[in-house]
């Protein structure tokens, strides 16, 4: 063979090889990109949800994940202060949306463990009822998107004679005492309803008042059987381990469907009323997504399912025609405006709130 021959031919080998070669990587790569996991093809394919206990609707969750091609990951908390202790230990950069008591909002704010919402998550505020927009804790609603709002209650069972009395006397009360008990392990919950009993405000930051609740509290406590959080009291009068337990009304109500020997209690006094909120974290991973899941929980039909399904009642006014009329009938999820008028929210109150952090240090310790 000519040595020029052989050249041509050899470089023809080389080019050849080279190309072989070439075609395996990409075909390589190209097979390693549709074996990876969904999580690992897209930056915004997990959403990771710091939530309440039994506070969504497992279906919504599976329809969200379909929709949008994602893994949702949640994890739970069982009160404020577990929530934003998890926030300020590096959760604000773990987790990508995060469902907040309204007298939270402020300090998550201050502590700058959330961000301003964009304008894909805020298209969904018209569709909100306007008693719940641009609230004193978020102007304009700028950090936050309504998700549920309720009451405070007692849950209790029947008694076997006669009926109980609706008030906070249940539990402070010893001649009214309807069995075991269990408060709340919420500290504004707690001195909240001692103060309502004594017909002051919940927000209160007079010291006398707060030291008679704290007075009134521990006298309780020695008759109960301690503190629950979050659905953990509600299910102990279930299971007939206690009588009644402080609780939250979409949970007492899916305890009563459960059991009709049980009932929710709303203290003549006046009680909590509640919004919780959808925020998103300040250095959350999949802010988008997280936007996402706010639009898409926020849809009339969706909000309708949630709140049916957890018994609680729904910001979203364009959700009504989906409530079910059981709901809306029904007094301790839509309270009548004589109910609403002894209601009280919680308010931010920014160093006040030492006033109730030493109050609830002895109450626990004593």
């Amino acid at each position: 063979m000519h040595p020029s021959s052989f050249a041509n031919l050899v470089a023809v080998a080389h080019r050849f090889i080279t190309v072989s070669c070439s075609i395996r990587l990409s075909l390589l790569i190209l097979l390693s990109c549709l074996l990876a996991p969904p999580h690992a093809q897209a930056a915004e394919s997990k959403l990771n949800l710091l939530i309440w206990s039994e506070y969504i609707d497992p279906e919504v969750v599976k329809d969200f994940q379909r929709a949008h091609q994602c893994r949702v990951v949640i994890d739970l908390f069982d009160e404020d202060a577990a929530m934003i202790a998890k926030l300020r230990n590096g959760g604000s950069r773990t987790y990508d949306i995060v469902v907040a008591p309204d007298h939270t909002i402020p300090r998550l704010r201050r502590l700058g463990l959330i961000r301003q919402l964009g304008s894909n998550a805020l298209s969904s505020l018209p569709l909100i009822h306007p008693t719940f927009r641009s609230p004193s804790f978020d102007p304009e609603n700028r950090y936050s998107m309504p998700y549920l709002w309720g009451t405070l209650c007692i849950y209790a069972r029947k008694p076997a004679a006669g009926q109980l009395e609706p008030s906070w006397g249940l539990l402070f009360d010893p001649a009214a005492q309807p069995g075991a008990f269990l408060f709340s392990d919420s500290m504004r919950d707690v001195i909240g309803a001692a103060l309502k009993y004594r017909g002051k405000s919940l927000n209160t930051t007079d010291k006398k008042a707060l030291l008679d609740a704290r007075d009134l509290i521990l006298a309780a406590k020695r008759r109960s059987r301690g503190f629950e959080g979050g659905v953990g009291g509600k299910n102990k009068v279930l299971a007939r381990r206690v009588s009644a337990a402080m609780a939250y009304s979409g949970d007492a109500l899916r305890g009563a469907e459960e059991d009709p020997e049980t009932i929710c209690i709303l203290p003549r006094e006046g009680t909590q009323i509640w919004v919780d909120n959808l925020v998103v974290c300040s250095g959350a991973p999949n802010p988008g997504l997280a936007e996402r899941f706010i639009t898409f929980v926020s849809e009339p039909k969706v909000a309708a399912r949630l709140a049916n399904y957890l018994h609680y009642a729904t910001p979203n006014e364009a959700a009504r025609p989906w409530i079910s009329p059981e709901a809306l009938a029904n007094p301790s999820i839509y309270p009548p405006k004589e109910v609403m008028d002894r209601l009280e929210f919680l308010q931010d109150l920014g160093k006040d709130s030492r006033l109730y952090d030493e109050v609830w240090s002895v109450i626990r310790v004593r």
